[in-house]
């Protein structure tokens, strides 16, 4: 085999498949009936449920993202409140003379 043939082999059989699916292929093939739009089955109630499910997931991980950078707001907040008093009761103290 040449290089370039070795090189651009894949992109002809990539051609070559999509030209076979799409002259082959009827419509079909291209979606299922739920993508069609067909009427109230199982299938689409499940679809809804499963739509449903994932986006709790993804509001329940995001709030425990918000809730951890809270809670590390919140932490630094005190330490910095407590070095701050700290540096003031120092401040405050008499001088002391020897």
């Amino acid at each position: 085999m040449k290089t370039e043939t070795k090189r651009y082999w894949w992109i002809r059989r990539t051609f070559t498949t999509a030209a076979a699916v799409m002259i082959g292929g009827g419509s079909s093939v291209l979606a299922c009936p739920v993508c069609f739009g067909a009427e109230e089955t199982s299938m689409i109630d499940g679809a809804r449920l499963g739509v449903l499910v994932m986006l709790a997931v993804l509001f329940a991980v995001q709030g425990g993202f918000v809730g951890f950078f809270l809670y590390l707001r919140k932490r630094a907040k005190r330490i910095a409140d407590a070095e701050l008093d700290t540096e003031w009761s120092k401040l405050q103290e008499w001088p002391r003379t020897s």
